[in-house]
């Protein structure tokens, strides 16, 4: 449990300053974990990033529970992301207990400035995995085409088909460059422990809209719905809001205007979007004990992810010590650099950057993140306080 308290800890630090989304939160993550404590290295990083790229439901914060089991196994994951969405999670039940006022966000200068924050982190990110993962011409080939791809024609299927012919473009380049490895890795374990967590995974998925349907509990019913948008999209917290808007607001357990108030909020705070899910579940319930609510549909929104992480990780560390699995891997994490890379011009700049000034002030937080190491924490509070000045 030690080691758990120590994962805890650091993912709860993390979870107060790592705001800029998910992507953001990869380079948050390899910053902490692979440059500063050294838990794991790029190339086993880039080979979570790349399998939880497959997996359905928030992708940074199942890269968060993967790094957790690797270092303090299930106790470290669970720490891993309790630590990581508590802050969020907190920020986000209060202010539908009212604590804060919904107001225009988009003009808080305070929010402009990690904007900016975010395209210094992710650009960091991106050039320091580049560096690992792309060492030849081929693998700078493939991550350069795959952002263009993406650049050109974006979405969530088109990522993972980018991942894909990636890794199989590795196949073809690297199979006879690698010699097979009789290594199994740390931390793998039986394949039947690992099928009972699918099995539990499919279960629920479809036993729980069953239940709802037949005992017509609307505790069931939120679960189900939460449950369900999670397991089945890809692309992250803001593809899955709109399937969440769909599940409540016609159903009048929420207005139009709460949900885009939350919305709204979930912008501003660090951690993870999916935290956005207490808010519903506390904002769908009334008096003093809300905060249940939206502590089952937080449960149920992250619970796929843990399932779906614990079940597929053991397979993937058996896979990954195989010299062809090594060479698909060569080509995918390839691919998964040029899909940040991507995503570092959009989303990161486009909605970040818009003058001179704003261009100059991440060009100087990518400076003294790169070059002076100075820790993310203060980049954070440094660009969130030129924020007010830069708009």
């Amino acid at each position: 449990m030690r080691g758990a308290l120590e994962v805890g800890l650091a993912f709860l630090r993390l979870g107060c300053v790592a705001f800029g989304g998910p992507v953001a939160h990869l380079g948050y993550l390899r910053t902490e974990f692979v440059e500063r404590r050294k838990w794991l290295d790029d190339a086993h990083y880039g080979d979570l990033v790349a399998l939880c790229q497959f997996l359905p439901g928030p992708g940074s914060s199942q890269v968060v529970f993967a790094v957790g089991m690797q270092r303090a196994g299930l106790p470290g994951a669970l720490a891993a992301s309790l630590g990581f969405t508590l802050p969020s999670a907190l920020l986000m039940t209060a202010f539908a207990y009212g604590v804060a006022e919904a107001s225009d966000l988009g003009q808080a200068g305070w929010l402009h400035g990690l904007k900016l924050a975010a395209v210094a982190v992710v650009a960091q990110a991106v050039s320091a995995m580049g560096r690992k993962l792309c060492p030849d011409r081929a693998r700078v080939t493939l991550a350069a085409l795959a952002a263009a791809v993406l650049l050109t024609v974006p979405g969530a299927l088109v990522q993972l088909g980018v991942i894909a012919l990636g890794g199989l473009a590795g196949y073809v380049l690297y199979r006879g460059a690698i010699p097979e490895s009789e290594r199994e890795e740390a931390g793998a374990r039986g394949h039947g422990p690992a099928l009972s967590v699918l099995g539990i995974f499919f279960l629920l998925l479809v036993g729980l809209p069953i239940l709802a349907a037949a005992f017509g509990s609307r505790e069931l019913l939120i679960a189900d719905s939460f449950y369900r948008a999670s397991s089945l999209v890809f692309g992250g917290g803001h593809v899955v809001l709109p399937l969440l808007r769909a599940e409540f607001v016609p159903r009048g357990f929420l207005t139009d205007d709460q949900f885009l108030a939350g919305y709204g909020a979930a912008q501003a705070i660090p951690g993870p979007l999916f935290s956005f899910a207490g808010y519903l579940g506390t904002t769908m319930a009334t008096g003093a004990h809300a905060w249940l609510t939206g502590l089952l549909a937080l449960l149920s929104i992250f619970l796929p992810s843990w399932l779906l992480v614990g079940g597929a990780l053991p397979f993937w560390h058996r896979l990954r010590s195989r010299a062809w699995a090594q060479a698909v891997l060569f080509g995918a994490n390839a691919a998964v650099v040029g899909v940040l890379l991507a995503a570092l011009y959009t989303p990161i700049f486009t909605d970040g950057v818009r003058g001179p000034r704003d261009l100059a002030a991440a060009l100087v937080a990518f400076v003294l993140l790169e070059h002076w190491r100075a820790p993310p924490w203060l980049i954070v509070a440094l660009t969130a306080a030129a924020g007010q000045w830069l708009l």
